[in-house]
């Protein structure tokens, strides 16, 4: 059986409060968007703010990422240091703060975030620097 590759395309900026909203509702801009804002504050401490890109995918995921060609030094609680593109970087923030939202008490939003939590999993482990993400997040 042939695996399927997932494959991201960028939300263009007249798309992203739409498609955030089709997929998280108010909980995006409440919820999800400041965790993942402060997960990356916390891991990577000379991160200072950037404009992010929003990107979809193949598998009915979704991630952020700062618009970036730099790396960034990351620290996390559970011991891994090292550098990650900001791409990662925004993987590896999106994926902490999925799972963390998905222990909500609101059942339906849980559900949200454990799916893309999975479905963003699953593309990570395609991605280049999977293996410094993984790092990250286990």
């Amino acid at each position: 059986m042939a695996q399927t590759t997932i494959t991201r395309n960028l939300v263009s900026n007249n798309q992203r409060i739409k498609h955030t909203a089709d997929l998280f509702g108010i909980r995006f801009p409440i919820n999800i968007e400041p965790a993942i804002y402060s997960v990356t504050g916390n891991i990577a401490h000379e991160y200072s703010g950037a404009y992010w890109e929003f990107y979809t995918l193949s598998n009915s995921g979704f991630y952020m990422a700062p618009s970036s060609d730099s790396f960034y030094q990351v620290s996390c609680d559970n011991g891994f240091e090292g550098k990650l593109s900001a791409d990662a970087l925004g993987i590896t923030a999106c994926l902490y703060a999925y799972s963390h939202l998905s222990f909500s008490s609101n059942e339906v939003f849980a559900e949200i975030c454990a799916n893309h939590y999975h479905w963003l999993r699953a593309y990570m482990l395609e991605h280049k620097e999977a293996s410094a993400i993984l790092s990250a997040i286990d």
